[in-house]
């Protein structure tokens, strides 16, 4: 049997058809195809065109599973950035799917992690611990537009997926840099607590570059004039994090401490996610973020970060961590979640 498979974005939509082959094998790609978001009305007009002009009808799928980047509330999402409202009810009778299934990007991946193959991720710590009671527990953690948490116990007959929004717990400065950013951010912002997400996201990153260009001392420098038609065009401002990453990799040295600012943030809070969690089976890290920075996730600077845990630095040193390197992993566990529902 057919099934279709989505990870809609607010930038971008991916929409595949997969074949089971073999229920202890990772679906089989038969055809996708990659959407623009904002060329489109709707989802509804985007998985028109794909089964009409793209699939010509030839591998009409009967389920559907439809990763999206958002909140769902009762079998419902809205897109804010795109204000497109999905109903499960609608999309079911709209192509006369026998089931349809919405759920929120970062939780859906918690089912694609079983069928991963080993050219998708790359391990970065598999040191052996005896905490056997607890091998099935698994955690996802991805820094890109914002911070994403889902969590899961899998095992062998059965995957239950644990909601999260661990990435709005409050940022805890460790250094009088970080405790100086966190007071502006309070007073830039207007807000009165400051979470992980301001300053471990692509909006983090652009957050802590603002607050270094704040300063008195920094007069001339070239990011400043970005920074101020940043303020007139959102275009521009969405990609702040890769102008401020492009120039940290050319050897802009106040690019570079930037950069470092954020990922000690990220890799700290990595560690503090591990304790929280003792995700013996796998701590994943994923998102947008994570193929681009690999070279900083692979260095000794980001397991000392992530192990500076004190009295618990022996725990967290125990717990198998992974960066998910598949640009498209959203996608591909969609469809491991469509294939489950085969046999629900």
């Amino acid at each position: 049997m057919n099934f279709l498979a989505c990870d809609l974005g607010g930038t971008k939509v991916l929409i595949a058809i997969y074949q089971e082959v073999n229920k202890d094998l990772p679906p089989k790609l038969v055809i996708k195809e990659r959407y623009l978001s904002a060329d489109w009305e709707s989802i509804y007009e985007i998985t028109k065109d794909f089964l009409k002009n793209k699939c010509e009808n030839k591998y009409f799928p009967k389920i559907a599973c439809f990763g999206i980047a958002g909140p769902i509330k009762k079998n419902s999402a809205k897109i804010t950035n795109l204000n497109w409202e999905i109903c499960e009810l609608k999309l079911k009778n709209y192509f006369q799917f026998e089931k349809v299934e919405l759920i929120n990007d970062f939780a859906v991946l918690v089912y694609g992690l079983p069928y991963l193959k080993s050219n998708q991720y790359k391990t970065l710590q598999n040191n052996i611990n005896k905490n056997n009671n607890y091998e099935g527990y698994h955690t996802i953690v991805g820094a890109g537009t914002g911070l994403g948490i889902s969590r899961g116990i899998i095992s062998k007959t059965k995957i239950l997926v644990l909601p999260s929004e661990g990435g709005h717990i409050e940022f805890a400065p460790k250094t009088n840099e970080e405790w100086e950013l966190k007071q502006w951010l309070m007073n830039y912002l207007n807000i009165e607590r400051v979470s992980y997400e301001r300053i471990i996201s692509g909006e983090g990153l652009s957050n802590i570059a603002k607050w270094k260009f704040s300063k008195e001392d920094i007069k001339d420098h070239p990011f400043k004039k970005y920074l101020k038609e940043a303020e007139e065009s959102n275009i521009i401002e969405k990609d702040l994090a890769g102008k401020i990453c492009q120039l940290a990799k050319e050897g802009d040295p106040l690019m570079s401490r930037i950069e470092t600012l954020w990922f000690n943030a990220y890799a700290s809070f990595i560690g503090d996610l591990a304790i929280h969690e003792l995700c013996f089976g796998g701590l994943w890290i994923s998102g947008g973020t994570a193929p681009k920075h690999f070279k900083n996730f692979i260095s000794d600077s980001f397991l000392k970060q992530y192990s500076n845990k004190g009295r618990l630095k022996d725990i967290v040193k125990t717990i198998p961590i992974r960066i998910i390197l598949d640009e498209e992993f959203g996608l591909h566990s969609a469809a491991c979640r469509a294939k489950s529902l085969l046999s629900t």
